[in-house]
């Protein structure tokens, strides 16, 4: 019977050990992403989710009033600005990557495994682009660098489906609907639906 309690009482222990330590991470976790980005108290940060700010300015990253976001918000040390809106959705998996500024309006519903990119991620020419790659590994991102880049702009009332990537230069329209696996290279129109890659259909609706 001692051995019983014994053992009952170090269950206890761990869990509540366990627990303590659990907190701890969350908080420290807290503490970490808001010295990186701008997050609205009323948001939803999900345990998936990532943030990388090289640029060491917090507010080149923000995320408004119940929001949720479970993906990997990026901007490149020599540049890069991510802003989202309220009442968004950002799915696991997904990747909104700045080197200029990507721009997310409200009640914008963007789902799992999608690329938003306003930039190339590397150079075009090979020889600059393996100085990039070498300086990446060795030290981290560039300060200086030419991505080519092009701002991106989500407005509101937007849905984006899965698997989709919005490329640089683009402006998606009030309403707009990207069905899954649809490649965004030019503008598209408010309310409009895109479906397929390379904007192969896109159909007009009314609200």
């Amino acid at each position: 019977m001692l051995k019983r309690l014994i053992k009952k009482l170090l269950v206890k222990a761990y869990m509540a050990a366990k627990i303590d330590y659990e907190i701890k991470q969350a908080a420290d976790r807290k503490t970490f992403l808001e010295s990186v980005a701008v997050i609205h108290p009323e948001s939803i940060i999900g345990e998936d989710m990532i943030i990388q700010n090289s640029t060491g300015d917090r507010t080149r990253i923000s995320i408004g009033a119940r929001s949720w976001v479970r993906g990997h918000l990026m901007v490149f040390a020599h540049g890069g600005k991510v802003t989202i809106g309220e009442d968004c959705f950002i799915g696991p998996d997904t990747k909104i990557w700045s080197a200029i500024d990507i721009r997310i309006g409200n009640r914008v519903l963007i789902s799992h495994n999608v690329n938003i990119h306003d930039n190339n991620s590397h150079p075009l020419d090979s020889k600059e682009r393996h100085e990039d790659f070498q300086h990446i590994f060795k030290a981290g991102l560039r300060v200086e660098n030419n991505l080519m880049e092009k701002e991106v702009i989500i407005e509101d009332d937007a849905w984006v489906g899965f698997n989709s990537t919005i490329l640089k230069g683009v402006r998606i329209g009030k309403g707009a609907i990207i069905g899954s696996n649809s490649i965004i290279t030019k503008d598209v129109p408010p309310y409009a639906i895109v479906v397929g890659k390379s904007q192969s259909e896109i159909i007009r609706y009314t609200t």
